[in-house]
């Protein structure tokens, strides 16, 4: 093969995982950065994605169906557990949230083995998605170009919801002051519901997606969860173009370590996360405290 066809082929991987990456990750950069609640449950709610987009698609018969079925699920999930037990624990120390996520994911992975099973479970692809395009005469899968797009949808949509919109200006505002915010006449009670569902709509949405080419199955949480926090941390605790970032490097040193380097690809992760922090303790777009 080219070396250079060959690099536009691993060019293109490593954009399609970097946009599941962020998928991911934004739901954690949302949650941290507007309620400061660390959620150890990110992980389990993207496969519970995967699993629902998987079990909808295979009773409707459609992919883009499961595409909306995953996050309304996880939306849905998410303020239930917001206004039943993180609505509570508000008014005391950080470590408490940890406990109640970390509790929220092992619930969620049992929940999930008792409901569907241990066996994994695999997405079909629809016939529009299925195929393939030729990159410089090599060929390359059309859904892995799918997933670029929507990255890049959801990226933009994200950006102009928070900075172009009153919703957005609300956020923005609770996340500063929300003593402030709620002085002024607002519902903060509501924005952090309204937050929480978001975020864990968006990785189910993610888990959904990645279901063709990761396959639903019980390890997929645990597995994720260290990506999501890997890029958080380069990218800035909270920053939301610190986790674009973050996605992007992340995805790229995973798919030309797996190629280029395998026996060291794990190491490569952690040394680009090293590295970031030993520059900016922060992460990239976030300040050191």
């Amino acid at each position: 093969m080219d070396p250079l066809a060959l690099f536009a082929l691993q060019l293109l991987n490593a954009l399609s995982l970097s946009a599941l990456f962020f998928f991911l990750a934004v739901g954690l950069t949302l949650i941290f950065g507007i309620m400061r609640v660390v959620n150890f449950a990110h992980g389990a709610l993207f496969m519970f994605g995967a699993y629902v987009g998987v079990v909808a698609q295979t009773l409707s018969g459609s992919f883009i169906f499961s595409l909306v079925a995953a996050p309304l699920a996880a939306g849905l999930l998410g303020i239930a557990f917001e206004r039943s037990a993180l609505s509570r624990l508000y008014a005391r120390e950080h470590s408490a949230f940890l406990l109640v996520t970390f509790g929220l994911a092992l619930a969620l992975t049992e929940a999930i083995r008792l409901i569907w099973g241990a066996d994994a479970r695999q997405a079909e692809l629809p016939v529009f998605l299925a195929g393939i395009i030729f990159v410089m005469d090599e060929p390359f899968p059309v859904y892995r170009l799918f997933l670029i797009g929507a990255g890049v949808m959801c990226a933009l949509a994200c950006w102009a919801g928070l900075q172009r919109t009153r919703i957005g200006l609300l956020l923005r505002a609770a996340s500063q002051n929300a003593g402030m915010t709620a002085a002024l006449g607002n519902d903060v009670a509501r924005i952090r519901a309204l937050v929480f569902a978001l975020a864990c709509a968006l990785a189910a949405l993610g888990g959904a997606l990645a279901a063709p080419l990761l396959s639903a199955s019980l390890g997929l949480g645990s597995n994720v969860i260290i990506d999501a926090f890997v890029i958080v941390m380069i990218g800035g605790m909270g920053s939301f173009i610190g986790t674009a970032a973050g996605s992007l490097l992340l995805g790229f040193a995973q798919t030309f370590g797996n190629f280029y380097l395998p026996e060291l690809s794990l190491g490569m992760t952690y040394a680009v996360m090293i590295a970031v922090l030993v520059l900016r303790p922060g992460g990239l777009f976030g300040r050191s405290e």
